[in-house]
């Protein structure tokens, strides 16, 4: 008995000087911020509006976020019917920081898209009835990596196509990072077209949260499944490491629980009562960031009466929205002394750092 608890408390002794010197190399590790130019404690913060493409709304409020400059990036997804509207606001106003959210499914029930390859090129993408398929796991069941690549490649001609040149990549509900080989397709496109790819790699605080389920859980699969969860964030770094090496920038970390952050019950869904929470939830957010380059996943729609017909996630989005217009979070941000950026400052500071 005295022998079991002494191998308990050794165990536990070892578990705790584990966890101490995980936390110590994660304090003192060099942030990408810090690789940029910025400063050490140096908390930097890119709002980043998703979704812009899918529909009028999502147009409207992504261009009223923007405007705000409070959020100061967006993704366009290439598939949706809203796409073009878009662009139309890209191309009179060049300065917008804009990427492409490559889109490998189509989530709603009564509004659909197909992918920009067609069902011909890419046959694994399309579900029965011809559109992208409404979930992850599907497109892992249904896809190979070398369809998603042809799939990439044709959202990037086609904005190319259209004179949208965009900043970044990112991924629709994570598709991108819920494979290997789909993430090594992600990664080499990035490369290989210079264009900064979304893979946080740095202090990964809020990955590391997000690992057991959801949109970032796929990356667990870069290494054994027996890993440590110290050994899958060395994993994830990696990938990152590679995109650096080839002269592109990269974030330190992600957030993506505001779409799920839930409404107070007890509160009637008004403007006021949106706004005032969610930019609560972001205020306390900032606060809790740490050091580097954080990006913060919004989805801000001017949703309406119309937009339930698309999806039933219209007070969240609305939310966000309003949040980002609202005067107190930007005098929050600035009182703070949260710094906030975009793709295209990352890239022109990254360009000036020698290999």
């Amino acid at each position: 008995m005295i022998k079991r608890k002494r191998k308990i408390r050794l165990l536990t002794q070892a578990m705790c000087l584990t966890f101490f010197i995980q936390n110590t190399i994660a304090q003192n590790m060099e942030t990408y911020a810090e690789r940029l130019g910025w400063k050490k404690n140096d908390r930097v913060v890119m709002f980043h509006v998703d979704d812009a493409g899918m529909s009028f709304e999502s147009n409207e409020g992504a261009r009223l976020a923007l405007a705000k400059q409070v959020a100061t990036s967006v993704s366009v997804m290439m598939p949706c019917p809203w796409t073009s509207d878009f662009i139309n606001y890209l191309n009179a106003n060049p300065g917008v920081d804009a990427g492409l959210h490559l889109t490998h499914t189509s989530e709603w029930k009564n509004y659909r898209w197909a992918s920009v390859s067609g069902i011909s090129a890419t046959p694994g993408l399309a579900d029965q009835q011809g559109f992208l398929w409404d979930n992850v796991p599907d497109v892992l069941s249904h896809a190979t990596a070398d369809e998603i690549d042809i799939e990439i490649m044709a959202q990037i001609r086609k904005a190319r196509k259209m004179g949208f040149n965009p900043t970044h990549l990112d991924t629709h509900m994570g598709t991108l990072w819920s494979s290997p080989d789909f993430l090594k397709k992600y990664v080499q496109t990035g490369i290989r077209e210079h264009i900064p790819v979304l893979l946080p790699a740095g202090h990964l605080t809020w990955v590391e949260q997000c690992l057991a389920e959801g949109p970032l859980s796929g990356l667990k699969k870069l290494a054994n499944p027996d890993a440590t969860a110290a050994e899958v964030l060395d994993a994830i770094r990696n990938q990152g490491e590679k995109l650096w090496q080839a002269g592109l920038p990269v974030v330190d970390d992600i957030h993506i629980l505001s779409y799920d952050w839930v409404f107070p019950s007890e509160l009637k869904p008004t403007d006021v009562n949106l706004r005032n929470f969610k930019t609560e939830k972001f205020k306390t957010l900032l606060s809790s960031l740490k050091p580097g380059i954080t990006v913060i996943l919004i989805h801000c729609t001017e949703a309406g009466e119309h937009f339930k017909n698309i999806s039933d996630s219209g007070n969240t989005r609305r939310a966000d929205l309003l949040a980002m217009t609202n005067e107190k979070l930007k005098n929050f941000i600035k009182e703070t002394g949260v710094i906030t950026t975009t793709w295209k400052e990352l890239q022109q500071r990254r360009n000036q750092i020698k290999p």
